[in-house]
Protein backbone atom coordinates (compact mmCIF):
# COMPACT_ATOMS: atom_id res chain seq x y z
CA UNK A 1 0.00 0.00 0.00
CA UNK A 2 1.29 3.40 -0.91
CA UNK A 3 2.77 5.63 2.22
CA UNK A 4 1.21 8.61 2.86
CA UNK A 5 3.05 11.71 2.32
CA UNK A 6 4.70 10.27 -1.05
CA UNK A 7 2.04 11.66 -3.05
CA UNK A 8 -0.25 9.93 -1.76
CA UNK A 9 -2.94 11.79 0.32
CA UNK A 10 -4.87 10.51 3.65
CA UNK A 11 -8.26 11.68 1.50
CA UNK A 12 -7.10 10.16 -1.73
CA UNK A 13 -5.95 6.68 -0.15
CA UNK A 14 -9.75 6.80 2.03
CA UNK A 15 -11.13 7.37 -1.64
CA UNK A 16 -9.30 4.26 -2.82
CA UNK A 17 -10.02 2.16 -0.12
CA UNK A 18 -13.88 3.17 -0.16
CA UNK A 19 -13.85 2.23 -3.81
CA UNK A 20 -12.30 -1.20 -3.51
CA UNK A 21 -14.63 -1.83 -0.45
CA UNK A 22 -17.71 -0.60 -2.80
CA UNK A 23 -16.89 -2.92 -4.93
CA UNK A 24 -15.96 -5.35 -3.42
CA UNK A 25 -19.55 -5.92 -1.64
CA UNK A 26 -21.41 -5.08 -5.07
CA UNK A 27 -19.65 -8.54 -6.34
CA UNK A 28 -20.94 -10.24 -3.19
CA UNK A 29 -24.39 -8.72 -3.95
CA UNK A 30 -24.16 -9.94 -7.54
CA UNK A 31 -23.41 -13.30 -6.54
CA UNK A 32 -26.33 -13.57 -4.16
CA UNK A 33 -28.22 -12.74 -6.98
CA UNK A 34 -29.51 -9.35 -5.05
CA UNK A 35 -28.00 -7.07 -7.09
CA UNK A 36 -28.45 -7.43 -11.42
CA UNK A 37 -25.41 -6.78 -13.19
CA UNK A 38 -24.43 -4.81 -16.21
CA UNK A 39 -24.90 -6.46 -19.98
CA UNK A 40 -24.13 -4.04 -22.68
CA UNK A 41 -26.60 -5.41 -25.11
CA UNK A 42 -24.80 -4.11 -28.13
CA UNK A 43 -21.56 -5.77 -26.89
CA UNK A 44 -23.21 -8.89 -26.21
CA UNK A 45 -25.29 -8.63 -30.04
CA UNK A 46 -21.84 -8.20 -31.75
CA UNK A 47 -20.55 -11.38 -29.77
CA UNK A 48 -23.56 -13.02 -30.58
CA UNK A 49 -23.73 -12.48 -33.81
CA UNK A 50 -19.52 -13.88 -34.17
CA UNK A 51 -20.98 -16.84 -31.67
CA UNK A 52 -18.21 -15.17 -29.28
CA UNK A 53 -19.79 -14.23 -26.02
CA UNK A 54 -17.94 -11.95 -24.16
CA UNK A 55 -16.01 -14.57 -21.59
CA UNK A 56 -15.30 -16.10 -24.74
CA UNK A 57 -13.67 -13.15 -26.10
CA UNK A 58 -11.33 -12.80 -23.07
CA UNK A 59 -10.51 -16.08 -22.91
CA UNK A 60 -9.22 -16.06 -26.58
CA UNK A 61 -7.60 -12.78 -25.41
CA UNK A 62 -5.77 -15.03 -23.45
CA UNK A 63 -4.95 -17.56 -25.16
CA UNK A 64 -3.61 -15.65 -28.07
CA UNK A 65 -1.12 -13.94 -25.34
CA UNK A 66 -0.09 -17.18 -24.27
CA UNK A 67 0.45 -18.38 -27.76
CA UNK A 68 2.35 -15.70 -29.10
CA UNK A 69 4.54 -15.39 -25.73
CA UNK A 70 5.44 -19.09 -26.58
CA UNK A 71 6.19 -18.39 -30.16
CA UNK A 72 8.63 -15.04 -29.22
CA UNK A 73 10.22 -17.76 -26.56
CA UNK A 74 11.05 -20.59 -29.11
CA UNK A 75 11.58 -18.34 -31.59
CA UNK A 76 14.47 -16.34 -29.48
CA UNK A 77 15.86 -20.23 -28.32
CA UNK A 78 15.98 -20.94 -32.09
CA UNK A 79 18.05 -18.31 -32.77
CA UNK A 80 20.09 -18.72 -29.50
CA UNK A 81 20.60 -21.89 -31.47
CA UNK A 82 21.53 -20.21 -34.90
CA UNK A 83 24.31 -17.49 -33.24
CA UNK A 84 25.74 -21.10 -31.34
CA UNK A 85 25.80 -22.93 -34.36
CA UNK A 86 27.58 -19.85 -36.10
CA UNK A 87 30.41 -19.55 -33.69
CA UNK A 88 31.48 -23.03 -34.10
CA UNK A 89 31.06 -22.98 -37.52
CA UNK A 90 33.49 -20.24 -37.42
CA UNK A 91 36.07 -21.15 -35.06
CA UNK A 92 36.26 -24.55 -37.65
CA UNK A 93 36.30 -22.39 -41.17
CA UNK A 94 39.28 -20.83 -39.03
CA UNK A 95 41.20 -23.67 -37.98
CA UNK A 96 40.76 -25.14 -41.72
CA UNK A 97 42.66 -21.50 -43.13
CA UNK A 98 45.12 -21.63 -40.04
CA UNK A 99 46.48 -25.66 -40.95
CA UNK A 100 46.45 -25.29 -44.92
CA UNK A 101 49.79 -24.80 -46.45
CA UNK A 102 50.38 -22.08 -48.89
CA UNK A 103 51.71 -24.65 -51.14
CA UNK A 104 48.59 -26.65 -51.39
CA UNK A 105 46.14 -26.92 -54.21
CA UNK A 106 43.20 -24.64 -53.46
CA UNK A 107 44.30 -22.46 -50.63
CA UNK A 108 42.77 -19.27 -52.27
CA UNK A 109 39.81 -20.79 -52.99
CA UNK A 110 39.70 -22.08 -48.86
CA UNK A 111 40.11 -18.65 -47.28
CA UNK A 112 37.63 -17.12 -49.54
CA UNK A 113 35.33 -19.74 -48.97
CA UNK A 114 36.12 -19.29 -45.20
CA UNK A 115 34.88 -15.80 -45.55
CA UNK A 116 32.22 -16.72 -47.13
CA UNK A 117 30.94 -18.81 -44.70
CA UNK A 118 31.00 -16.74 -41.95
CA UNK A 119 29.17 -13.81 -43.80
CA UNK A 120 26.37 -16.19 -44.76
CA UNK A 121 25.84 -17.55 -40.94
CA UNK A 122 26.22 -13.73 -40.13
CA UNK A 123 23.15 -12.67 -42.83
CA UNK A 124 20.79 -15.64 -41.95
CA UNK A 125 21.21 -14.67 -38.31
CA UNK A 126 20.34 -10.63 -39.13
CA UNK A 127 17.45 -11.20 -41.40
CA UNK A 128 15.78 -13.52 -39.14
CA UNK A 129 16.04 -10.97 -36.45
CA UNK A 130 14.84 -8.20 -38.38
CA UNK A 131 11.94 -10.24 -40.61
CA UNK A 132 10.87 -12.68 -38.12
CA UNK A 133 11.39 -11.68 -34.29
CA UNK A 134 10.86 -7.72 -34.44
CA UNK A 135 7.59 -8.20 -36.10
CA UNK A 136 6.63 -10.94 -33.51
CA UNK A 137 7.92 -8.34 -30.70
CA UNK A 138 5.36 -5.54 -32.55
CA UNK A 139 2.63 -7.74 -32.41
CA UNK A 140 3.31 -9.10 -28.56
CA UNK A 141 3.54 -5.07 -27.66
CA UNK A 142 0.26 -4.45 -27.96
CA UNK A 143 -1.45 -7.00 -24.67
CA UNK A 144 -0.27 -5.67 -21.85
CA UNK A 145 -1.60 -2.34 -22.35
CA UNK A 146 -4.96 -4.43 -23.65
CA UNK A 147 -4.82 -6.60 -20.87
CA UNK A 148 -4.67 -3.29 -18.43
CA UNK A 149 -7.82 -2.26 -19.96
CA UNK A 150 -9.59 -5.12 -19.58
CA UNK A 151 -9.20 -4.94 -16.09
CA UNK A 152 -10.31 -1.54 -15.45
CA UNK A 153 -13.48 -2.34 -17.28
CA UNK A 154 -14.35 -4.94 -15.23
CA UNK A 155 -13.35 -2.69 -12.23
CA UNK A 156 -15.76 0.78 -13.85
CA UNK A 157 -18.72 -2.20 -14.47
CA UNK A 158 -18.72 -3.08 -10.71
CA UNK A 159 -19.09 1.19 -10.54
CA UNK A 160 -21.31 1.48 -12.50
CA UNK A 161 -23.14 -0.78 -11.17
CA UNK A 162 -22.85 0.02 -7.13
CA UNK A 163 -24.07 3.64 -8.98
CA UNK A 164 -27.04 2.43 -9.88
CA UNK A 165 -27.97 0.42 -7.06
CA UNK A 166 -27.34 3.65 -5.07
CA UNK A 167 -29.35 5.73 -7.15
CA UNK A 168 -32.34 3.34 -7.20
CA UNK A 169 -32.42 2.99 -3.28
CA UNK A 170 -32.34 6.76 -3.19
CA UNK A 171 -35.55 6.69 -5.44
CA UNK A 172 -37.49 4.21 -3.64
CA UNK A 173 -36.38 5.80 -0.12
CA UNK A 174 -37.62 9.08 -1.63
CA UNK A 175 -41.11 8.21 -1.65
CA UNK A 176 -40.78 6.75 2.28
CA UNK A 177 -39.17 10.46 2.83
CA UNK A 178 -42.01 12.26 1.01
CA UNK A 179 -44.67 10.30 3.10
CA UNK A 180 -43.01 11.11 7.03
CA UNK A 181 -42.42 14.76 5.44
CA UNK A 182 -46.29 15.03 4.44
CA UNK A 183 -47.31 13.85 8.05
CA UNK A 184 -45.14 15.41 10.75
CA UNK A 185 -44.11 13.34 13.84
CA UNK A 186 -46.80 13.96 16.32
CA UNK A 187 -43.92 14.82 18.91
CA UNK A 188 -42.47 17.42 16.21
CA UNK A 189 -46.21 18.70 15.81
CA UNK A 190 -46.54 19.19 19.81
CA UNK A 191 -42.59 20.89 20.40
CA UNK A 192 -42.33 22.93 17.20
CA UNK A 193 -44.19 25.99 16.04
CA UNK A 194 -46.08 26.10 12.92
CA UNK A 195 -43.88 28.28 11.45
CA UNK A 196 -41.05 26.34 12.04
CA UNK A 197 -42.57 22.67 11.13
CA UNK A 198 -42.29 24.36 7.32
CA UNK A 199 -38.49 25.39 7.81
CA UNK A 200 -38.20 21.60 9.02
CA UNK A 201 -40.21 19.95 6.00
CA UNK A 202 -38.46 22.30 3.30
CA UNK A 203 -34.36 21.53 5.06
CA UNK A 204 -35.75 17.53 4.47
CA UNK A 205 -36.88 17.82 0.86
CA UNK A 206 -33.56 20.39 -0.16
CA UNK A 207 -31.82 17.05 1.48
CA UNK A 208 -33.73 14.61 -0.52
CA UNK A 209 -33.04 16.12 -3.73
CA UNK A 210 -29.40 16.71 -2.84
CA UNK A 211 -29.28 13.15 -1.83
CA UNK A 212 -30.55 12.21 -5.44
CA UNK A 213 -28.69 14.49 -7.73
CA UNK A 214 -25.45 13.85 -6.52
CA UNK A 215 -26.58 10.13 -7.13
CA UNK A 216 -27.55 10.93 -10.53
CA UNK A 217 -24.15 12.82 -11.09
CA UNK A 218 -22.17 9.77 -10.06
CA UNK A 219 -24.27 7.43 -12.16
CA UNK A 220 -23.33 9.44 -14.76
CA UNK A 221 -19.85 9.25 -14.73
CA UNK A 222 -19.67 6.16 -14.03
CA UNK A 223 -21.84 5.33 -17.13
CA UNK A 224 -19.66 7.46 -19.33
CA UNK A 225 -16.15 6.00 -18.17
CA UNK A 226 -17.56 2.28 -18.43
CA UNK A 227 -19.20 2.75 -22.06
CA UNK A 228 -16.05 4.43 -23.16
CA UNK A 229 -13.82 1.37 -22.51
CA UNK A 230 -16.53 -0.69 -23.79
CA UNK A 231 -16.97 0.60 -27.06
CA UNK A 232 -12.68 0.56 -27.49
CA UNK A 233 -12.55 -2.91 -26.55
CA UNK A 234 -15.28 -4.23 -28.86
CA UNK A 235 -13.83 -2.69 -31.62
CA UNK A 236 -10.23 -3.58 -30.98
CA UNK A 237 -10.77 -7.31 -29.52
CA UNK A 238 -12.32 -9.14 -32.50
CA UNK A 239 -9.97 -7.00 -34.66
CA UNK A 240 -6.85 -8.24 -32.95
CA UNK A 241 -8.01 -11.88 -32.78
CA UNK A 242 -8.22 -12.04 -36.77
CA UNK A 243 -4.67 -10.30 -36.93
CA UNK A 244 -3.02 -13.49 -35.24
CA UNK A 245 -3.29 -15.09 -38.74
CA UNK A 246 -1.03 -12.48 -40.47
CA UNK A 247 1.63 -12.61 -37.69
CA UNK A 248 2.05 -16.17 -37.99
CA UNK A 249 2.18 -16.46 -42.19
CA UNK A 250 4.57 -13.29 -42.05
CA UNK A 251 6.77 -15.11 -39.04
CA UNK A 252 7.32 -18.78 -40.50
CA UNK A 253 7.19 -17.83 -44.40
CA UNK A 254 10.32 -15.65 -43.68
CA UNK A 255 11.89 -18.31 -41.65
CA UNK A 256 11.15 -20.56 -44.11
CA UNK A 257 12.35 -18.17 -46.78
CA UNK A 258 15.38 -17.11 -44.99
CA UNK A 259 15.91 -21.01 -44.32
CA UNK A 260 15.64 -21.99 -48.31
CA UNK A 261 18.25 -19.33 -48.92
CA UNK A 262 21.16 -19.89 -46.24
CA UNK A 263 21.13 -24.05 -47.06
CA UNK A 264 21.06 -23.29 -50.98
CA UNK A 265 23.88 -20.67 -50.20
CA UNK A 266 25.93 -22.90 -47.72
CA UNK A 267 25.34 -26.01 -49.79
CA UNK A 268 27.04 -24.42 -52.92
CA UNK A 269 29.87 -23.29 -50.44
CA UNK A 270 30.27 -26.96 -48.93
CA UNK A 271 30.25 -28.59 -52.72
CA UNK A 272 33.21 -26.30 -53.61
CA UNK A 273 35.25 -26.96 -50.46
CA UNK A 274 34.39 -30.71 -51.15
CA UNK A 275 35.98 -30.33 -54.41
CA UNK A 276 38.50 -28.41 -53.52
CA UNK A 277 39.56 -31.08 -51.30
CA UNK A 278 38.75 -33.74 -53.73
CA UNK A 279 41.48 -31.91 -56.13
CA UNK A 280 44.05 -31.75 -52.70
CA UNK A 281 44.03 -35.72 -52.16
CA UNK A 282 44.41 -36.15 -56.28
CA UNK A 283 47.31 -33.64 -56.13
CA UNK A 284 48.72 -35.82 -52.73
CA UNK A 285 48.18 -39.41 -55.01
CA UNK A 286 50.31 -38.16 -57.39
CA UNK A 287 53.00 -36.64 -55.90
CA UNK A 288 53.24 -40.26 -53.93
CA UNK A 289 53.19 -41.80 -57.48
CA UNK A 290 55.64 -39.64 -59.17
CA UNK A 291 58.12 -40.83 -56.14
CA UNK A 292 57.54 -44.26 -56.26
CA UNK A 293 57.79 -44.11 -60.26
CA UNK A 294 60.78 -42.42 -59.58
CA UNK A 295 62.08 -44.78 -56.87
CA UNK A 296 60.77 -47.36 -59.05
CA UNK A 297 63.59 -46.34 -62.42
CA UNK A 298 66.04 -46.37 -60.28
CA UNK A 299 65.81 -49.16 -58.33
CA UNK A 300 63.74 -51.38 -60.68
CA UNK A 301 65.14 -55.29 -59.06
CA UNK A 302 64.96 -54.64 -55.67
CA UNK A 303 62.02 -56.69 -54.61
CA UNK A 304 63.84 -59.73 -56.59
CA UNK A 305 67.43 -58.52 -55.63
CA UNK A 306 65.85 -58.93 -52.16
CA UNK A 307 64.82 -62.78 -52.53
CA UNK A 308 61.13 -61.77 -51.49
CA UNK A 309 59.55 -64.18 -53.56
CA UNK A 310 56.10 -63.59 -52.63
CA UNK A 311 56.01 -60.32 -55.07
CA UNK A 312 56.06 -60.38 -58.70
CA UNK A 313 58.74 -59.70 -60.67
CA UNK A 314 58.97 -55.69 -60.76
CA UNK A 315 56.37 -55.33 -58.27
CA UNK A 316 56.09 -51.14 -56.96
CA UNK A 317 53.12 -50.62 -54.94
CA UNK A 318 49.64 -52.01 -54.10
CA UNK A 319 46.71 -49.74 -54.27
CA UNK A 320 42.75 -50.71 -53.75
CA UNK A 321 40.26 -50.83 -55.98
CA UNK A 322 37.38 -47.78 -55.33
CA UNK A 323 35.00 -48.46 -58.27
CA UNK A 324 34.22 -51.47 -60.83
CA UNK A 325 35.76 -51.24 -64.05
CA UNK A 326 34.79 -53.02 -66.87
CA UNK A 327 37.71 -53.88 -69.39
CA UNK A 328 36.64 -52.70 -73.11
CA UNK A 329 40.38 -54.59 -74.48
CA UNK A 330 42.11 -57.33 -73.65
CA UNK A 331 45.11 -56.40 -72.51
CA UNK A 332 42.91 -54.50 -69.49
CA UNK A 333 41.29 -55.85 -66.01
CA UNK A 334 38.44 -56.37 -65.05
CA UNK A 335 37.77 -54.95 -61.49
CA UNK A 336 35.55 -55.20 -58.72
CA UNK A 337 35.50 -52.51 -55.81
CA UNK A 338 37.40 -53.81 -53.04
CA UNK A 339 40.33 -56.28 -55.07
CA UNK A 340 43.83 -55.04 -54.10
CA UNK A 341 46.44 -54.90 -57.26
CA UNK A 342 49.71 -55.66 -57.15
CA UNK A 343 51.31 -52.57 -59.33
CA UNK A 344 54.22 -53.48 -61.56
CA UNK A 345 56.45 -51.38 -64.13
CA UNK A 346 55.92 -51.60 -67.71
CA UNK A 347 58.04 -54.04 -69.59
CA UNK A 348 59.12 -50.93 -72.16
CA UNK A 349 58.11 -46.96 -70.78
CA UNK A 350 56.83 -46.49 -74.36
CA UNK A 351 53.58 -48.74 -73.66
CA UNK A 352 52.40 -46.79 -70.22
CA UNK A 353 49.66 -44.45 -71.13
CA UNK A 354 49.08 -41.45 -69.10
CA UNK A 355 46.34 -42.15 -65.89
CA UNK A 356 47.03 -45.87 -67.01
CA UNK A 357 48.90 -48.54 -64.84
CA UNK A 358 49.52 -52.14 -65.48
CA UNK A 359 49.67 -55.05 -62.74
CA UNK A 360 47.91 -58.05 -61.56
CA UNK A 361 45.36 -59.06 -59.04
CA UNK A 362 46.69 -59.88 -55.67
CA UNK A 363 44.40 -62.91 -55.08
CA UNK A 364 45.21 -64.48 -58.19
CA UNK A 365 49.38 -63.77 -57.79
CA UNK A 366 48.73 -65.22 -54.22
CA UNK A 367 46.82 -68.31 -55.90
CA UNK A 368 48.51 -68.63 -58.67
CA UNK A 369 52.16 -66.82 -58.85
CA UNK A 370 51.23 -66.45 -62.60
CA UNK A 371 51.87 -62.56 -64.33
CA UNK A 372 50.38 -63.47 -67.28
CA UNK A 373 47.12 -62.23 -67.04
CA UNK A 374 48.63 -58.84 -65.79
CA UNK A 375 46.34 -55.95 -67.78
CA UNK A 376 46.68 -52.40 -67.47
CA UNK A 377 43.58 -50.48 -65.76
CA UNK A 378 42.71 -46.45 -65.16
CA UNK A 379 44.44 -44.95 -62.35
CA UNK A 380 41.76 -43.06 -60.45
CA UNK A 381 39.67 -46.20 -60.23
CA UNK A 382 42.18 -46.84 -57.53
CA UNK A 383 43.56 -45.42 -54.52
CA UNK A 384 47.47 -46.36 -53.22
CA UNK A 385 47.52 -48.52 -50.13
Amino acid sequence: MAEIGKGVTAGKLAINVQKKFTRAQEKVLQKLGKADETRDAAFEERRRRRKMPFEETVGSFNKQMVEGAKLQKDLKAYLLAVKTMHDASRRLQECLAEMYDPEWFGKEEVDSMVEDTDANWTDYYEKLTDESLLSLDTYLSQFPDIKARLAKRERKMVDFDSARHHFASIQKGKKKDEAKIAKPAALLEMAAPLWAQGLLSAHQVAQTHLSKNQAEEELGRAQKVFEELNVELQDELPVLWDSRVGVYVNTFQNLASNQEKFHRDMGKLSQNLNDVMTKLDEQRLDNEGANHSVAGDSQPATAVTNGDGDLPEGFLYKVKVLHDYAATDGDELELKTGDMVLVMAFDSPDEQDDGWLVGVKESHWLQHKDISIKGVFPENFTQKV
